[in-house]
């Protein structure tokens, strides 16, 4: 079965509690995070608790790490203590293209070679906005390079684009993105699924509010996004429902795969009043696929 990707819970790499609750916590994916919730005093402590903390999981396929950008000397450290841990896989961060994918994969490579760790099991997600330059390069994560078999999604964030620009603010009064991120998170978007990967929603800072966590990954789902990075174990539940198609969602799915399939000759099909085409058949393929269940 696949393996179910839909949130993607951060801990701080120095806070043993915090990584000990996000590993036990409802997340598709427990993010330690070696970057910016760790202050560059603690990063050499942080990086061999992450490592002890890997060591002890007995399937850590669900557990990875957010190392360093790749153009620091902690990035190597950072890969060359949790390898050997065996994580499900490396998020980038910083990420400014294709280039910088390969540069991981050579060394992952590399470590894995080194520590008996099957060559290539280590995946790798990217966020791919945090630099002006890096929006440039949006188109580059679909073309044939060393390590595109690695890649299994795409994010995107505001906070170091923000900082990069020098913008004060990121969201207008009514709390939506200005428009320089919206159209981040729509080259992320656009960028994932040309390359064939999931595209993952940015995280939703204000933790304690759930209703208005629930509403944004509902209305990220039906914009395309298939999963959520989050920063607080609460905020797992409203991410899990929100990306998990309901019972009535695949009734529909089913019934429009049905119907296609009854009249293989057909271009159009009628159902519940609304017109069909080809691109719905895909839709509902898709969205049965994605919740692992037959047509």
């Amino acid at each position: 079965m696949t393996q179910r990707m839909r949130s993607w819970l951060f801990a701080p790499g120095d806070s043993e509690k915090k990584m000990t609750k996000a590993i036990a916590s409802e997340a598709d994916i427990a993010l330690l995070d070696l970057e910016d919730s760790v202050t560059p005093a603690n990063k050499p402590s942080a990086r061999q608790m992450v490592a002890d903390t890997l060591k002890a999981c007995d399937d850590a396929s669900r557990v990875w790490v957010r190392i360093n950008p790749l153009d620091t000397h902690d990035a190597i450290l950072d890969l060359t203590a949790v390898v050997p841990g065996r994580p499900g896989g490396v998020l980038l961060p910083k990420v400014e293209g294709a280039a910088h994918l390969t540069q991981a994969h050579h060394y992952l490579t590399a470590l894995e070679v080194a520590h008996g760790v099957a060559v290539g099991s280590t995946r790798i997600a990217a966020i791919i906005t945090e630099t002006p330059g890096a929006m440039f390069a949006a188109g580059q994560y679909a073309e044939d390079y060393p390590g595109r078999e690695r890649l299994v999604g795409l994010s995107w964030g505001a906070e170091d684009l923000s900082s990069a620009l020098g913008a004060r603010e990121q969201r207008g009064p009514d709390g939506e993105y200005a428009h320089v991120y919206e159209m981040a998170r729509s080259l992320c978007l656009l960028a994932s699924v040309n390359a064939g990967v999931m595209p993952l929603e940015t995280v939703q800072p204000e933790f304690r509010d759930l209703e208005a966590l629930e509403q944004r990954a509902k209305r990220c789902r039906a914009a395309g996004f298939r999963g959520m990075l989050a920063i607080h174990p609460a905020q797992i539940g409203p991410i899990n429902a929100a990306f998990t198609p309901s019972a009535e969602e695949i009734a529909h799915a089913r019934a429009v795969v049905r119907a296609f399939a009854d009249n293989p000759g057909a271009g159009t099909i009628a159902i519940d009043g609304a017109m069909l085409d080809r691109p719905h058949l895909t839709l509902a393929q898709r969205l049965l696929a994605e919740a692992g269940v037959e047509a």
